[in-house]
């Protein structure tokens, strides 16, 4: 026999009547008077073994580039990065990687976030006022990735 439901506990979003909206908000943006600018991210150290994945470049060659750098780059170990919705992306590249090393490479996976800032400018400099910055965080993902086979020199 099943137990009762607790009545406090419902599928139903509760509303907290004592918060408004508009307190939410320290200051009111009107999204048409102004134009959103997203600032790159912060990057860490770039080194030859670190592969930052994107959403823009073509998912081969993006694991072509990470097998060459495994193959022929001389390196035991890749990084490889990705950030927001290239998480995705990241974590199928280091399981490609994985599948086509026979399971000889070893992933290891850290998750991370990452505070970006964007930049809000007005659309008309004389009626609106003055640029604003927003920060937000977005989820990261390292993958490090290291070849447990030895090489013969």
């Amino acid at each position: 026999m099943t137990e009762p439901r607790n009545p406090g506990m419902s599928s139903v979003p509760q509303s907290n009547p004592s918060h408004t909206e508009s307190s939410s908000q320290a200051v009111e943006m009107d999204p048409v008077e102004y134009t959103l600018r997203k600032r790159l991210p912060r990057k860490l150290p770039k080194r030859r073994n670190d592969v930052y994945v994107n959403m823009k470049t073509d998912f081969r060659a993006q694991l072509a580039r990470c097998q060459k750098l495994l193959d022929g780059g001389g390196h035991r170990e890749i990084c490889v990065h990705g950030l927001g919705l290239a998480i995705n992306r990241a974590i199928n590249i280091a399981l490609q990687l994985q599948a086509s090393s026979q399971g000889a490479l070893q992933l290891a996976a850290n998750t991370s976030t990452v505070e970006l800032i964007d930049d809000l400018e007005p659309e008309d400099p004389d009626e609106a006022g003055e640029p604003m910055t927003r920060t937000r965080n977005n989820s990261a993902i390292h993958i490090k990735g290291q070849d447990s086979n030895p090489r013969p020199p």
